[in-house]
């Protein structure tokens, strides 16, 4: 089983990242950062890279979006690129997963060395 994915993140995928994004700053901080993600090119990461960076758990299998997004691969549907805050190393700050987690927890259980398309952009200092 392999996943496919899309070229471009669905619209919704957006105003998802918004959402979360907006606990994490300001919303004007947020609002810019998805501009920047709907224009950011998409790059390449592996699923264990992405898990790592960003200090997240691997959800089980068996949680209910992981799950649902595994039979979509199994029936041969497209998904989502993810999108991401690059992280700091120096300043300790993990990389963000704006949206996404679950499909790179899919991914993940498909193949840890899943080539998993994505958004990257980084937040300017303060």
């Amino acid at each position: 089983m392999n996943e496919q994915w899309q070229d471009t993140p669905e619209e919704h995928d957006f105003p998802a990242a918004a959402s979360y994004l907006r606990l994490l700053m300001s919303a004007a901080d947020a609002d810019r950062a998805v501009v920047a993600l709907r224009n950011a090119p998409t790059e390449v990461y592996l699923a264990k890279d992405l898990l790592r960076a960003s200090g997240l758990a691997l959800l089980e299998r068996e949680n209910k979006h992981v799950a649902h997004d595994l039979e979509k691969v199994k029936k041969g549907s497209l998904l989502s690129p993810v999108l991401l805050v690059a992280g700091d190393l120096r300043e300790r700050r993990p990389l963000v997963v704006a949206d996404g987690y679950h499909r790179i927890c899919a991914s993940y259980w498909i193949d840890e060395n899943s080539p998993i398309p994505c958004r990257l952009v980084t937040l300017p200092p303060l």
